[in-house]
């Protein structure tokens, strides 16, 4: 049997990232969380911090804290449920940040109990988000995983659509009146910007435009979406963003279409628990709304290609 008083400190210390202000959290002693955390360990066999600054879980801690959060926040939407409106609850997410630069806010605003959610929202590219929901992080992800995790359920949000932009002065720099499919130099050798090491929509760009040089030889890393869209704008490299993003730059003409008519389309779904509460599914009717409104509909072909 899991003491939950046990896990209660254990997440207090990894989110505040030390013993003092856990115990004040809890207004405990220090002692005491240090006494419910060896206990704790001396219970399974094994630690469950390592005791660094700040503390840190190990594989083992790290899985009781997740599962003692979603136990934390299925309580905390029963509460909300039964019209405790004095409760907030702690929702976390996995989102892609071009989502979160666009059209999720409002649709998070949206939702019917919003005012008692307290939103945390973790950041990652679209093709590697659902580990937050494999290791029981978050509450619900979206991403472009189309295969629920162990528990979960999905339902897709639509279709999210990017091309590859540039300032016209990249362009220029790069080979005007050349065609853009054979730039010179070769498309793999100019610059492009990434989101992180695990955005990878500018490798399947060049793999599709030159399958013989499929990895870009130069890029730059970006881990916002509005720091990627304004290195773009200041011609330090072209990227793969949502048409939906940068559509009023590309009316006044400060991005243009490196390869005109080609596209490269993302699928998002949103990943939920088979244990939701009616919280979280009012969440999840708002976003599917929201993204009914804004993304493209899955009707047409998926994938990459030309208009």
């Amino acid at each position: 049997m899991i003491d939950y008083r046990a896990l209660e400190a254990l997440v207090a210390v990894i989110e505040t990232r030390g013993f003092e202000r856990a115990a004040q959290r809890l207004n405990i002693s220090q002692s005491a969380v240090s006494q419910r955390i060896r206990q704790l360990e001396f219970k399974l066999g094994q630690p469950v911090l390592l005791r660094t600054t700040p503390p840190k879980p190990t594989e083992l801690g790290q899985r009781l804290a997740n599962h003692r959060q979603q136990v934390q926040q299925l309580e905390q939407g029963l509460l909300l449920d039964e019209g405790d409106h004095g409760q907030s609850v702690r929702i976390r997410l996995a989102v892609n940040a071009d989502s979160l630069d666009t059209w999720l806010v409002p649709a998070l605003a949206a939702a019917p109990d919003s005012h008692s959610m307290d939103f945390e929202l973790l950041v990652d590219d679209q093709d590697v988000g659902l580990r937050r929901m494999k290791n029981g992080e978050v509450m619900a992800c979206i991403c472009a995983a189309d295969t629920p995790v162990n528990g979960g359920l999905l339902q897709p949000l639509g279709i999210l659509r990017y091309r590859a932009f540039a300032s016209p002065d990249f362009v220029a720099r790069h080979g005007a009146g050349q065609p853009l499919l054979m730039p010179q130099p070769p498309l793999a050798q100019l610059p492009c910007l990434i989101f992180n090491q695990d955005d990878r929509l500018q490798h399947r760009f060049l793999q599709a435009l030159c399958p013989q040089q499929p990895e870009p030889q130069r890029y730059h890393i970006s881990p916002t979406s509005e720091g990627f869209v304004r290195m773009a704008l200041e011609g330090l490299g072209y990227g793969m963003m949502p048409q939906l993003q940068v559509a009023r730059y590309l009316e006044d003409g400060t991005l243009v279409d490196m390869v005109p008519g080609y596209y490269l389309d993302v699928v998002l779904y949103w990943h939920y628990w088979q244990t939701e509460s009616p919280v979280m599914r009012g969440l999840r009717e708002a976003v599917v709304a929201a993204a009914r409104d804004c993304l493209i509909p899955l009707s047409p072909p998926l994938g990459k290609g030309r208009e």
